[in-house]
């Protein structure tokens, strides 16, 4: 069996992927270990393929799978799992960019604690700030209330109040060291391959965002921890073909996956301890906020 697994999902970004598997590849050769790079394109129709074919040819290590439709993020990485022969997997995002990151000590880590489910290293944007989604708590009725109406920016310099009101993205934890949290994110989700084929992969019920929240969840649930490890960054040129990008179809599109997958992880975990009225309100709160999302 290989060490590891680097599964990328790709549709219609061409440039981005080819930076992403470039940077990749460099990385692996400077940092050795027994790997396979899996990038399952989602039918993408702008020279994507024959890009990835090309750099097949020349890189041994990378597998390419064609899907002829787009499955969206989850359904894509689980074809890239059902394909994956290694011990432990690395879901990337194709806009995520490594450059140096030793997977042999992220490895070691997961070899010696064993109740290690998953982790993120530091995943910084092009800003230098960190990505707010790869250090978050699970979303909850009172922490996407106080992150909603501006609380936990509010209170996020305030010690212990911050932990009260800023639980949306565990503010009150120092981001230089390691710790626990309790959802990564998908741009860059290492974890044991056993673990992750237990849960059966991404949910299916998600077509994009939110699948790492369930993921997360489900790993948690199995007993696990999932840490967050600054010891090794990423560069995460976020939202390259998603909410931001400038074709108004695809941002309107992307704007009712992402508010969807809200009500979908409400409805599984939380809707049933919670009256009806409650769960209306929520419902409503979650469709006004995607009508006036920009």
């Amino acid at each position: 069996m290989i060490s590891l697994s680097i599964i990328i999902v790709s549709f219609n970004t061409r440039q981005v992927t080819s930076e992403c598997l470039v940077s990749l590849k460099k990385n692996l050769k400077k940092y050795p270990l027994e790997y396979e790079v899996i990038v399952v394109d989602n039918g993408s129709t702008d020279n994507s393929v024959q890009m990835l074919n090309s750099m097949a040819s020349q890189w041994n290590n990378l597998k390419v799978t064609l899907s002829k439709k787009n499955l969206g993020y989850g359904k894509g990485n689980n074809l890239g799992l059902e394909r994956s022969k290694g011990k432990y997997v690395l879901y990337l995002n194709s806009d995520a960019i490594v450059s140096n990151i030793d997977f042999n000590d992220i490895i070691n880590l997961f070899e010696t604690q064993k109740d290690l489910g998953a982790l993120t290293v530091k995943v910084v944007l092009l800003t230098g700030e960190i990505d707010p989604a790869s250090h978050r708590g699970l979303p909850t009725l009172w922490r996407s209330f106080c992150y909603f109406l501006g609380l936990e920016n509010f209170f996020r310099p305030v010690p212990y109040l911050n932990k009260i009101f800023g639980g949306y993205h565990l503010v009150n934890l120092n981001l230089k060291e390691i710790h626990e949290i309790e959802v990564p994110t998908g741009a860059f989700l290492f974890a044991r391959k056993n673990l992750i084929d237990r849960i059966g992969g991404f949910d299916k019920d998600y077509f994009a965002y939110g699948e790492d929240i369930e993921i997360a969840y489900q790993i948690r649930k199995l007993g696990y921890k999932i840490i967050y490890y600054p010891l090794w960054k990423v560069l995460h040129l976020k939202s390259i073909s998603g909410l931001k990008k400038s074709n108004q179809k695809i941002r309107k599109k992307t704007n009712f996956h992402f508010y969807d997958s809200m009500k979908i992880f409400y409805r599984k975990h939380y809707a049933k301890d919670h009256s009806l009225l409650i769960n209306s309100l929520v419902y409503l709160a979650i469709n006004l906020k995607s009508k006036f999302a920009k």
